[in-house]
């Protein structure tokens, strides 16, 4: 399953988020996007977990608490949509 963690602190690294989930069960991937510009993280990730029971014990143990300072929130993941590069005139 494919989570979503939001409200990051913005000094996190990928090794902490996933040893925070590893707590839980196996976490294949975590990614932290960053900003093109200033290489600064972006405030949210994605953690993948292959377990779904693991990453179900993950949302409801870590969702609203506190890491680093901040209260995470973590869900699901939903699927990413396309957006178009140019927006649309008419």
């Amino acid at each position: 399953m494919n989570l979503y963690v939001g409200n990051l602190p913005y000094n996190v690294t990928e090794d902490e988020l996933k040893n925070v989930f590893a707590e839980f069960g196996t976490v294949d991937s975590v990614n932290i996007p960053k900003d093109n510009y200033s290489g600064q993280s972006k405030g949210f990730g994605f953690v993948e977990m292959p377990d779904n029971s693991e990453a179900d014990k993950a949302i409801k143990g870590l969702n609203g608490n506190e890491f680093k300072g901040r209260n995470l929130k973590v869900n699901q993941a939903k699927p990413r949509t396309e957006r178009s590069s140019r927006p649309s005139r008419y």
